[in-house]
């Protein structure tokens, strides 16, 4: 597949990568602030570095946990 677009959506930097496959489709999917990148392309890795800060990753963190516990309270 080859890289054709990566865009930065929602507060924390969700980054939405669209490739093309051999066959002249698109794959899509979605990468964020708490995922290891280091086997992507350069590019994306690059785009992570830059968006991905420090707040932005405790941002993320923080909702995640809120998120957890709505689904689960005690």
């Amino acid at each position: 597949m080859k890289l054709n677009k990566i865009e930065a959506v929602t507060d924390y930097k969700h980054l939405q990568i669209r490739e093309i496959t051999d066959s002249g489709g698109y794959h899509r999917r979605v990468l964020t602030p708490d995922m290891d990148v280091s086997g992507e392309v350069q590019e994306i890795q690059d785009k992570a570095e830059e968006l991905w800060t420090d707040e932005v990753k405790t941002a993320w963190t923080t909702f995640q946990a809120e998120q957890e516990a709505r689904m689960n309270p005690e």
